[in-house]
C-alpha cells in the first residue's frame, strides 16, 4: 500500500465527525506496520481526544502488551500535522514522541499560529522521520472550513438557493411557494447538521417562517442567524422557538433572552457582509449556509464573500418572479436530485 493510500483513510475516518469538531478540523490517524494497520483513530468532537491519541489507544486495546514494540515499529498517517501545543488536550508530537514512533507521514501541515510547522518540528528534533505534502491539495480541501478560518480570519461561506428552470428565485408578491423538490429538502437538512450556522435575512423569515432545524435529517441544528434591523419580525416566528440557538444581527439593542441572542450593529446598511463574516469569525463560526432572501445573496455576492455555492434547478418555469442572483464563479460538479439539478459552484479566488 502506499503512502496516499493510507492518507486517504485517514480523510475517511475523519469525514465521519462533519459538523462535530468545528472549529477545531476534521482529523484522522492510521498506525501501520509491515503495510498491516495496527491501529486507527480519528478527532470525533470538539473539546475531546484528536485523532493521534484516539489511533494510539487502538493500537493498545487490540494488541495489548504488544503494543509498545509495535509502535516502535510503526509508521503513524495523519491528514493534517499534530500539534505541538497544549490546548483541550496534551500535544499530539510529544505522543508520538513518548511511543517512539519510528516515522510520520502528514498530508498538510497546520496554518494555526500554535502549530505551523512546531509540531513536524518537533518530530524531527526526536528523530522521527517525517514527511509531509502527501495528498497536499485533497486534504486541504477536506479541511477547507478550517483553513479558510485560520487563514482570512472569517467563515467558510456557502450560498444555497434554488431557482426554477427560466431562472427566477422566489414569487414576487413574496409568498412562498417551494421550487426544488423533496428529496433536494432532505439533502439541504444533512447540509445544516454539517455546518456550524445558517443565515436569512428578515424578509425571508418574515414571509417564509422557516424553521433553519435538520428535522428531516439526524444530526445536530446549525446555529440560526437572522439579520433583522430593526426587529420587525414577529416573536411568534419559528426562529425564535426552542430548538436551536438564534442570534439576531440588529441596530437597536445587544440582549440574551433564554435561546436568543440579540447583537447590535452599527450602520448595517454599510459593509453588512464584512461586518458579518467578521463577527461570525470572532464567534468561532467556522462555517455558515447562506439561504437568503435575494438580497442578502447578493450582498455577500458584490463583496466576493463567499465560497461554495449550491444551486438547485427545477424542471419547472414561472411566468414572473424575482431573478435570481447573478453568480461567477467555476462549475465543479452537477448531480441530478430527483427532478432538480444541483449544481456546485467554487469562487474564482479559490481555484
Amino acid at each position: 500500500m502506499t503512502d496516499e493510500f493510507y492518507v486517504k483513510r485517514c480523510l475517511e475516518l475523519a469525514a465521519l465527525a462533519i459538523g462535530n469538531v468545528n472549529p477545531n478540523p476534521m482529523v484522522g490517524c492510521v498506525i501501520v506496520v509491515d503495510g498491516k494497520i495496527i491501529g486507527e483513530g480519528y478527532h470525533q468532537k470538539f473539546g475531546e481526544a484528536h485523532a493521534e491519541p484516539n489511533a494510539v489507544k487502538s493500537v493498545f486495546d487490540r494488541h495489548g502488551i504488544e503494543a509498545e514494540h509495535l509502535l516502535k515499529q510503526a509508521t503513524a498517517y495523519v491528514n493534517l500535522e499534530p500539534c505541538a501545543h497544549f490546548g483541550k488536550t496534551p500535544p499530539c508530537a510529544d505522543l508520538f514522541i513518548k511511543h517512539q514512533i519510528k516515522k510520520v507521514v502528514i498530508g498538510n501541515g497546520d496554518p494555526f499560529a500554535g502549530v505551523n510547522g512546531k509540531g513536524i518540528e518537533k518530530l524531527k528534533n526526536a528523530g522521527i522521520e517525517v514527511i509531509s505534502g502527501i495528498l497536499d491539495n485533497e486534504c486541504r480541501y477536506f479541511n477547507r472550513r478550517f483553513f479558510t478560518r485560520v487563514e482570512k480570519q472569517r467563515p467558510f461561506i456557502i450560498l444555497k438557493w434554488a431557482e426554477t428552470a427560466n431562472g427566477y428565485f422566489a414569487t414576487i408578491n413574496g409568498h412562498q411557494k417551494w421550487i426544488s423538490g423533496g428529496l433536494a429538502k432532505r439533502l439541504a437538512h444533512q447540509w445544516r447538521t454539517e455546518e456550524d450556522a445558517i443565515l436569512i435575512g428578515k424578509h425571508t423569515a418574515i414571509m417564509d417562517n422557516p424553521q433553519l432545524t435538520s428535522r428531516d435529517w439526524p444530526g445536530k441544528n446549525p446555529l440560526r442567524l437572522v439579520i433583522d434591523k430593526n426587529l420587525n419580525i414577529p416573536q411568534s416566528n419559528h426562529i425564535f422557538n426552542k430548538e436551536a440557538k438564534t442570534i439576531v444581527f440588529n441596530e437597536v439593542k445587544t440582549d440574551v433572552i433564554d435561546n436568543i441572542h440579540y447583537i447590535q450593529m452599527e450602520d448595517m446598511k454599510f459593509y453588512l457582509a464584512q461586518k458579518i463574516a467578521f463577527q461570525l469569525y470572532l464567534m468561532d463560526i467556522q462555517s455558515v449556509i447562506i439561504e437568503g432572501g435575494a438580497n442578502i445573496i447578493k450582498q455577500f455576492l458584490d463583496a466576493n464573500l463567499w465560497d461554495e455555492a449550491r444551486i438547485f434547478t427545477s424542471q419547472n418555469s414561472w411566468i414572473e418572479g424575482v431573478p435570481s442572483p447573478v453568480i461567477n464563479g467555476f462549475v465543479t460538479e452537477h448531480f441530478q436530485i430527483d427532478n432538480d439539478k444541483l449544481s456546485i459552484y467554487l469562487n474564482d479566488i479559490n481555484k
